[in-house]
């Protein structure tokens, strides 16, 4: 696992298998993956496939779901590694709901998660799940 902030961290599919007792909420969204939550959890699942284009409305379930979750207590999301598809949604969080810029985001991801690989897109997506956050 890795913390990308006070209250978010990555991690791969391992992580969210054996969770840490101090992990209060977990969102996985790899496509590929299911699990059967540790019983403390409040889970939730958003598939993504690995290395695709990032989904503007996939996105936008994730970091709806995490609004209200990701203020209250350490917060984990996970994907097959914990590079891509778990960074990149951590990204959008950060830039929609923090309004945070991609380009801080990005820095901020590199520094704390070695190999993060954003899906592709990602800097165009997030700016669509804005809009639509913006038009809701």
């Amino acid at each position: 696992m890795h913390l990308i902030t006070e209250n978010l961290l990555v991690g791969s599919i391992d992580d969210a298998q054996e969770p840490s007792e101090v992990i209060g909420t977990l969102l996985l969204v790899a496509e590929e993956f299911s699990i059967t939550p540790a019983a403390w959890v409040d889970y939730h699942r958003v598939p993504f496939r690995e290395f695709a284009k990032a989904d503007p409305l996939k996105l936008m379930e994730a970091v709806q779901w995490l609004e209200p979750r990701a203020p209250k207590g350490r917060t984990l999301v996970c994907c097959r590694a914990g590079m891509g598809r778990s960074v990149s949604v951590v990204m959008a969080y950060l830039c929609c709901i923090e309004g945070r810029t991609y380009d801080e985001v990005l820095k901020l991801v590199i520094a704390r998660r070695p190999g993060a690989m954003p899906l592709p897109n990602l800097q165009v997506a997030i700016e669509q799940v804005r809009q639509l956050r913006r038009a809701a």
